[in-house]
């Protein structure tokens, strides 16, 4: 297995800057990035490099460390240095999925890694391609799975890969609308994207990034967002929950990431953390450079509100994972 590391540093002081040190005294950050360069998350790293170094008076350093689906960054974080000099962008399917999913892991999220806050949110987009679409009158999801429960098994959707939000998402809505949907495994969305917009298959269920620009210009026809309530970036698309007749009322998927740190970093650096990336993550600049990656930003009121939240997701994610019948061995 190949890992790859991308240093990315970005310095210089500001009015902003926090008062302990300054950036010659400090030494870097390093934001823990879970995929390869060029992804999402990756780019959501880059965004916060760009802002974290005038309001932590710190260099920042993007350190990409890829493979087994975010597992082996989140190891990093969880056996990295305890004393604010590394901090990891944590997705929820890692937090609260994988301990279900996985027949062993290398860490204990609860136990090894510290929450400071959540940094963004974002569903899961279920999109068809347009053009079939109309020809077989999914005009919108009580149609579409009106359509699937007359054809058995005929509606075939994308996700990307099995155990990701999408895969679970896609088995949730299949579940609970008591539909029977042919779920095709893709090794990430792109290629799943591109075979939805040509019809190679039906549609897609992923994280909105790569899919908005084809729903946008009507290649793809957005059926809804896997969140209880709507999507920020897509406030037109409805809820999966605005269907409860159809059985969907208590699906709520959200693929949320959180800022870990290793767990005995002490209270100080978590607070020093913390009031950095909050003061980053409320700025409207931050929002308006997530809206391309298909993020909306969300700051957690403090580090124990984000503990909370995981403890709080967790039962949700692990009936996921039992209604997916995944399993990573």
């Amino acid at each position: 297995m190949i890992i790859r590391r991308r240093p990315f540093i970005l310095g210089g002081a500001s009015v902003f800057a926090a008062p302990a040190l300054g950036q010659g005294t400090r030494r870097p950050l390093r934001v823990v990035v879970p995929f390869p360069p060029g992804g999402g998350v990756d780019s959501l790293a880059r965004v916060l490099a760009d802002r974290l170094p005038a309001v932590l008076d710190q260099p920042v350093v993007v350190d990409n460390r890829s493979g087994a689906g975010g597992l082996i960054g989140a190891d990093a974080v969880a056996k990295g240095p305890p004393d604010g000099t590394m901090i990891g962008i944590i997705g929820a399917a890692t937090l609260c999925a994988a301990p279900f999913l996985q027949a062993s892991m290398p860490f204990s999220p609860t136990r090894d890694l510290r929450p400071v806050t959540q940094i963004t949110d974002a569903s899961v987009l279920l999109v068809v391609n347009a053009q079939r679409a109309a020809e077989r009158g999914w005009t919108d999801l009580p149609a579409t799975l009106a359509w699937a429960r007359a054809n058995p098994g005929a509606l075939r959707l994308a996700h990307s890969g099995v155990a990701t939000v999408s895969h679970l998402t896609l088995a949730a809505l299949g579940q609970a609308a008591q539909v029977q949907i042919t779920e095709l495994p893709y090794r990430g969305g792109a290629q799943a994207t591109t075979d939805a917009v040509s019809g190679v298959l039906d549609g897609s269920a992923d994280l909105p990034t790569a899919l908005i620009p084809h729903v946008e210009a009507g290649r793809l026809r957005a059926l809804g967002v896997s969140s209880r309530r709507r999507f920020g970036l897509l406030p037109d698309v409805p809820s999966f929950a605005e269907y409860p007749a159809l059985g969907l009322g208590d699906i709520d998927i959200r693929s949320w990431n959180a800022m870990m740190v290793p767990a005995g970093t002490p209270d100080a650096e978590v607070a020093r953390l913390f009031a950095g990336l909050r003061q980053v993550g409320t700025q409207a600049g931050f929002r308006d450079a997530l809206r391309p990656l298909g993020y909306d930003p969300a700051v957690s009121d403090s580090p124990e509100a984000m503990a909370a939240m995981i403890a709080s997701e967790t039962p949700r994610w692990q009936r996921l994972v039992q209604i997916s019948g995944a399993r990573v061995d």
